[in-house]
C-alpha cells in the first residue's frame, strides 16, 4: 500500500513516521517510512514519533483517514459522533484502531475539548469513558495518567496535538492545543498537572507536537495575532508571518514549542511534526481544507 505524504520544510527532519506492523499475526514488520497496522486483513496506518517510542514505556500513534468504515465527509476512520457520523461506524472505528494499537475501546478514555486549558487526571476507574461508557466531564482539553494500560484519546482536525512522556515517574499526558489553548498555554498546564499528581520534572519529559496545520496554511485575523503578541512578547517574528491587511499567518507549532521550552522541557526532548493536516487532506482530517465538513482523527497514547 502506497501512502503519499506532503511534508513541510518548517522542521529540521522528518520526526513523524508512518509505521508498519502486522497486528493480525502478532508480528512486527518494520518499514522504512510506512507502517500500516493490519487488522483483519485491512491496513490501518498510524503515525508515530520515534523519540516517544524510544522511551520504551509507551505505545502511541495518530490515526489517519484510512482503514475505517465511515463514508462521505467522514471517510473512513472518523472518531466523532457529534459531527454527524453514525454511532455504529465510530464504534467500529474505535475497535479497529484499538486492535491496531494493541488495546480496545474498553481501555480508552476520551477528552472533552472546548478550546480551554483544563487538564484532568484519569485512572483505571475512568477506563471506557467516552467509548463504551458515559463521559463524566465536559471540560478537559488535556488528560494525564500514570495508570498502565489506559489509553488517552484526544481529537483533532487542524489543532495541535501535544503528547508528554515522563520515563522517570512513568507518567504520560496528551492535550489539544488550538489557538485559544495555545494562548492559554495548555501544554504548560499539562506539565504542572503531571508535577502535582506524579512529581514530574519538566526536564525529564519527552514531548511531541503532532500533525496539525502549518503556518503556510494557517491565516488568522489581526485580533488573534494580537493575542499571541500579548502572550509571547518578543517572539512576534518567530510566530507571525506575512502580516498584511488585518491578517497574518501563525506558526502554532513554534508557539507550542516555545511554551514547552519556557516550562523547562529541554529542546532536545521536543519532537515537532513536519506533516500539515491542511496539506494532506486525503490522509488527515482538516477543518480548513474541508471548509468545516469533516470528521476527526485522534491521538492515542498508552503507558505500557
Amino acid at each position: 500500500m502506497e501512502i503519499k505524504i506532503k511534508r513541510t520544510q518548517e522542521t529540521a527532519c522528518p520526526s513523524l513516521i508512518l509505521r508498519k506492523q502486522a497486528v493480525k499475526e502478532g508480528q512486527n514488520v518494520e518499514g522504512l517510512i510506512v507502517e500500516g497496522l493490519i487488522v483483519e486483513g485491512l491496513i490501518v496506518p498510524v503515525l508515530s514519533f520515534p523519540a516517544l517510542s524510544a522511551t520504551g514505556i509507551v505505545e502511541h500513534g495518530f490515526s489517519t483517514r484510512i482503514g475505517g468504515v465511515s463514508t462521505g465527509v467522514y471517510s473512513t476512520l472518523n472518531f466523532s459522533v457529534p459531527r454527524g457520523d453514525a454511532p455504529e461506524n465510530v464504534a467500529e472505528n474505535f475497535r479497529r484502531i484499538g486492535a491496531a494499537l494493541g488495546t480496545d475501546p474498553e481501555h480508552m478514555v476520551l477528552s472533552h475539548q472546548i478550546h480551554k486549558a483544563n487538564v484532568l487526571r484519569v485512572d483505571e476507574k475512568d477506563a471506557g469513558k467516552g467509548t463504551v461508557r458515559e463521559l463524566t466531564w465536559d471540560d478537559a482539553d488535556g488528560l494525564v495518567t500514570n495508570t498502565p494500560g489506559l489509553t488517552l484519546v484526544t481529537f483533532f482536525a487542524d489543532c495541535v496535538p501535544v503528547m508528554f512522556v515522563d520515563p522517570v515517574h512513568r507518567a504520560i499526558g496528551s492535550c489539544h492545543s488550538g489557538w485559544r489553548g495555545t494562548v492559554l498555554r495548555i501544554s504548560r498546564n499539562v506539565l504542572l498537572k503531571m508535577k502535582e499528581e506524579f512529581g514530574t520534572a519538566p526536564s525529564d519529559v519527552y514531548c511531541a507536537i503532532g500533525p496539525s496545520i502549518c503556518r503556510s496554511c494557517y491565516e488568522i485575523s489581526d485580533e488573534v495575532a494580537d493575542e499571541f503578541r500579548k502572550e509571547f512578547p518578543g517572539h512576534e517574528h518567530e510566530l507571525l508571518f506575512d502580516v498584511h491587511g488585518g491578517h497574518a499567518h501563525l506558526d502554532l507549532w513554534e508557539a507550542c514549542r516555545l511554551t514547552l521550552l519556557e516550562a523547562g522541557v529541554p529542546a532536545e526532548h521536543i519532537s515537532v511534526t513536519d506533516i500539515c493536516t491542511a496539506c494532506n487532506p486525503d490522509l488527515l482530517f482538516s477543518h480548513r481544507a474541508a471548509k468545516g465538513q469533516h470528521g476527526l482523527f485522534c491521538g492515542f497514547i498508552r503507558l505500557l
